[in-house]
Formats: C-alpha cells, sequence, structure tokens
C-alpha cells in the first residue's frame, strides 16, 4: 500500500466544495480543509505508485475548482 498527501490549492470560493467532492472518491482516505499557503489536504491511498499517479492524476486533478497540487508521498507507514 502506498500512502500520499496531496496539498491543494482551490479557486476562491470553493474550499469546502472541493473537500466535499474529493471525500467520494475512492483512494482518498480524508480530505480537509486548512489554512496556509494550501486549502485543502487529502491523504491518499493507492495499491502502487502507478495506481497513486493515476488516482491523482484521473479522479484528484479533474476536480473543479482545483488550481493546483503537490503530492508528498509518505515514506514510511
Amino acid at each position: 500500500m502506498v500512502q500520499a498527501f496531496i496539498l491543494i490549492q482551490t479557486e476562491v470560493g470553493s474550499l469546502y466544495a472541493v473537500a466535499e467532492q474529493l471525500r467520494q472518491i475512492p483512494g482518498v482516505v480524508h480530505a480537509n480543509p486548512v489554512t496556509g499557503p494550501y486549502d485543502v489536504v487529502a491523504l491518499t491511498e493507492a495499491a502502487t505508485v502507478g495506481d497513486l499517479g493515476e488516482l491523482v492524476i484521473s479522479k484528484v486533478q479533474q476536480v473543479k475548482g482545483i488550481s493546483r497540487t503537490l503530492t508528498c508521498p509518505v515514506l514510511r507507514q
């Protein structure tokens, strides 16, 4: 199992909607609004690094209201 935190910047006014949409995606364990340079932090899980990349590109980055993501893989669980 591969885990990663995804740091997400959203368009103005879409913070809570983005977090809610992310929570509906299989593989997203948590998606929480935060303060600071990022607006949402999501914890994700996938079977392989390739599956994680596919999750980020084809699901997470497609959520309306997301302007930028930064994926931070977890080194140890």
